[in-house]
């Protein structure tokens, strides 16, 4: 049968170079086709990998093969007889879940950033044969993915393999020195690797990883998953962020957010919390958006965007159901979770660009936008993740309310899961149809209008039905300019400022150097002293920097804005709460 073959190597630690290799045994006799993809699922921005490819080359037969480069990321081998062979090396040196990093300590990497797709050929299935680094320095690594071996050792080096180009790129890839973590859920296994010397409650993370994967197996039900589940997780001095795909995710996590050795049942620290909703986040898309899929992902060639309006429904549900997990699965107390949901309601309510753009605008422009985020960010775009998560609060309680407790959010996400986990594309429509017959027909113009307009959700209505009052407060009593500074010490260089603001009004733009209030120097450190001494309403002067030029204007301070969400239990509402934060339906 014939296959593509792949060979890997980080041949170069200290140069941070991998070795790659693309055999094809039977190329195009008009000539073979390879590209490199520009971005990964999951990570709606282009990157262009190609650009990290130092040098490459191709040969057949012991014989140099002429490459032509089409464009940024497209070679044309000369039409040969096979096995046509393309080597090449790729500089990786980017600390992230998205792209790939080598030194000596470690290797991490993500198939689209170093295996080409031979055009033409993306549905053969594909040998990988991944080697260690050359030396006795790096004799005692090993190898974690979810690529099935074939012949490999477990956890060694060795040949895998994979279904297509697809799967092959689907499987990120941790080799070194870690720790591992090993833990059943429902049966299948599940691991957890970790990167970077971390110092950790083995048992504890254990626990709680197999207690909120479970109760995401059993949410979801049949047809169960039964492949084993990888967490490739990278702990550094300063970092938070994952990517998801179909039998593992990559991770990046503060040192400290991990559990400490010797933490007392029941403890959890605010650093955990977080550690473990983003675990919870990344393992729910095992099913919501790798295999309930928007129908713009289906046949993706990565080389160009791939634009739906949908990823309210992937990213931000995914959103409400990873904090909703933990305490619906006992991990977490309903004081913490309520004090998690405030946070995110919190968050959308600070961000003015919710009143200009619509969830399913920015689910569109996610490649130019939220991905690419510049001083105007806050003023010009929603995040479909943080917004998105209060939809699904808003349709969950709407339709816990509306049945009577017969259905809600779970029971939709299960019909997803029933009749579009095994590939088929889902269309947005489809999305409000099964609302529509779930819920009635107001409840499927509401999503409709909710995820299209601009307008304000009904949160506290909701809420208050399930036993929680939403009130809302300043965050502070010092007088509201409406500005954000950078996180530079020392001078207060402006980072952004809010549309509609007193700083917007005064003239004052992102870039600027602050200098001086009310004829009092200003440092980043002594702001808010200074703040304390202003009365909202009563202008005061405003000298400052911009382009090395000294300029001044007045500016009004308000009153601090009430954007703060407090979230209270209701008296008489704990079976209320029980019925939606207790236990799935």
């Amino acid at each position: 049968m014939s296959f593509i073959a792949y060979y890997l190597c980080p041949r170069h630690p200290e140069a941070h170079l991998f070795d790659v290799c693309c055999e094809v045994r039977q190329p195009d006799p008009e000539g073979q086709v390879f590209t490199l993809p520009a971005w990964i699922p999951g990570s709606y921005m282009i990157r262009e990998f190609a650009r990290h490819i130092v040098s490459i080359r191709a040969e057949a037969n012991g014989r140099p093969v002429a490459l032509e480069k089409l464009d940024k990321a497209s070679w044309r081998a000369a039409p040969c007889q096979g096995p046509l062979s393309v080597s090449y090396q790729v500089y990786a040196w980017d600390l992230s879940v998205r792209a790939a990093h080598l030194d000596r300590s470690h290797a991490f990497c993500n198939g689209t950033s170093l295996f080409l797709r031979p055009r033409g050929l993306e549905l053969l299935p594909c040998q990988v044969h991944i080697e260690p680094p050359p030396g006795e320095d790096h004799q005692d690594w090993q190898l974690a993915t979810s690529l099935p071996r074939d012949g490999a050792a477990s956890w060694g080096f060795g040949r895998y393999r994979a279904d297509s180009y697809e799967d092959l790129v689907d499987h990120p890839m941790e080799m070194g020195r870690f720790e591992r973590v090993d833990f059943d859920v429902c049966g299948v296994p599940h691991h957890l690797v970790l990167t970077g010397q971390p110092r950790f409650h083995r048992e504890r993370l254990a626990r709680d990883l197999e207690t909120l994967c479970r109760w995401q197996m059993e949410l979801y039900g049949p047809p169960r998953l039964e492949e084993p589940y990888l967490f490739l997780v990278m702990a550094v001095g300063s970092g938070y962020g994952g990517l998801e795909h179909r039998s593992s995710t990559a991770l990046i996590c503060d040192r400290s957010d991990l559990p400490p050795p010797g933490l007392a049942d029941g403890d959890y620290p605010d650093g955990y919390i977080r550690f473990l909703g983003l675990c919870s986040h990344e393992y729910f898309h095992r099913w919501n958006v790798k295999r309930i899929r928007p129908a713009a992902f289906l046949d993706q060639d990565l080389s160009s965007e791939a634009y739906t309006r949908l990823l309210w429904l992937f990213e931000g549900f995914t959103s409400y159901y990873d904090d909703l997990c933990l305490v619906r699965s006992g991990v977490i107390s309903e004081t913490a979770y309520l004090g998690l949901l405030g946070k995110t309601l919190t968050q959308v309510q600070k961000g003015p660009g919710r009143r200009v753009q619509s969830l399913a605008e920015s689910s569109f422009d996610a490649w130019i936008k939220y991905y690419r985020q510049d001083e105007n960010t806050p003023n010009a775009v929603v995040s479909y993740y943080t917004k998105g998560a209060l939809v699904a609060l808003c349709l969950d309680l709407a339709l816990r309310h509306g049945s009577g407790g017969a259905c809600s959010l779970d029971t939709l996400m299960q019909e997803l899961w029933r009749d579009c986990g095994a590939g088929r594309g889902l269309e947005e429509e489809e999305i409000f149809a099964r609302v529509t017959a779930l819920g009635g027909p107001a409840l499927g113009r509401w999503l409709r209008a909710a995820v299209s307009g601009t307008e304000e959700l009904p949160l506290a209505r909701h809420l208050s039905r399930f036993g929680v009052c939403l009130a809302w407060e300043a965050e502070t009593r010092l007088p509201w300019l409406g500005l954000r500074l950078g996180s530079e010490t020392g001078e207060a260089r402006v980072s952004q400022v809010l549309s509609g603001s007193p700083a917007e009004q005064a003239g004052l733009a992102a870039g600027d150097i602050l200098v001086a209030l009310g004829g009092s120097r200003v440092t980043r450190q002594n702001l808010d002293t200074l703040l304390a001494g202003l009365t909202p309403g009563e202008p005061v002067s405003c000298h400052y920097f911009r382009h090395d030029l000294l300029a001044v204007t007045s500016l009004v301070p308000q009153a601090p804005p009430a954007e703060k969400a407090v979230l209270t239990p209701l008296r008489g509402g704990a079976a209320r709460r029980r019925a939606w934060l207790g236990s799935p339906v």
